[in-house]
Order: structure tokens, then C-alpha cells, then sequence
């Protein structure tokens, strides 16, 4: 089940970033450079929800595995935050920290299930800035 979650996730991934570069390569510079910006979002944060979906999961039997997956991913969107110059790009990662912080807190309050949703709802909304 895992596995396959997976592979949905980086199909989409993939599927973005090839739409992500065709349009910017046929619009121009900007075009291109908010492309590169969501080539590697699409690649991080895809990976990074994946990873926190199977920590919860898992959390019941260790949530330092959660606590782990919500490192790197505040890691990747660090990572993320510093490499791109778009507004649009900025703006989705910083909403998705948040929600990820929300995650965090909801974990340090002792939620070993909490809702991830927004972190869902968060990353789609940066497929959706992604795509021209």
C-alpha cells in the first residue's frame, strides 16, 4: 500500500515537472525559471508528504518517525524557500511549512494520528502554482 502511494505520488510529480518545463521552455525566461523552481518543489515536497503519510501511519508503533519526517521535511522546504525567486513559488512553500508546523504541534500535544490534510491541501495548492 505504501509502495504504491508512492508511486502515485512520484507519478504526479513527474507529470508536473514535465508539464512545468514544457510550458516554460515556450514562454520566455520567467516561464522557465518558475519551471526549474517547481521541478524541484514537486520532487522534495512529493517525497516529503509521502514520507510524513507513512510516519503517521507508523506513528503509533514509533512516533519519533513522524518527529523524523517533519525534520526533513522542514529541511526540504528550507532548502526550497532559499533556491527560488518566485512569489507565487515562495508563498506555497511558506503555507505548506505551516502547515507542517501544525502537524508538529499537534504532535508535541501528544496526537500520535494527527490530520495531515492540510499538509495535503497545501502541497496541491503548489501543483497548482506550478502549472502554467
Amino acid at each position: 500500500m505504501a509502495s504504491s502511494r508512492r508511486r502515485r505520488t512520484a507519478a504526479v510529480a513527474a507529470t508536473l515537472a514535465a508539464v512545468a518545463l514544457t510550458a516554460g521552455l515556450t514562454t520566455g525566461c520567467d516561464a522557465v525559471d518558475k519551471a526549474l523552481d517547481c521541478v524541484q518543489t514537486a520532487d522534495a515536497i512529493a517525497d516529503s508528504v509521502t514520507d510524513m503519510q507513512q510516519a503517521v501511519e507508523n506513528a503509533g508503533n514509533d512516533v519519533t518517525q513522524l518527529e523524523e519526517s517533519l525534520d526533513s521535511i522542514d529541511k526540504n522546504l528550507t532548502e526550497i524557500g532559499d533556491k527560488t525567486d518566485n512569489a507565487d513559488v515562495s508563498k506555497a512553500v511558506d503555507d505548506l511549512d505551516k502547515a507542517v508546523d501544525n502537524v508538529r504541534t499537534s504532535v508535541r500535544n501528544g496526537d500520535t494520528t494527527p490530520d495531515i490534510g492540510p499538509v495535503t491541501d497545501a502541497a496541491g495548492e503548489l501543483t497548482k502554482v506550478c502549472t502554467p
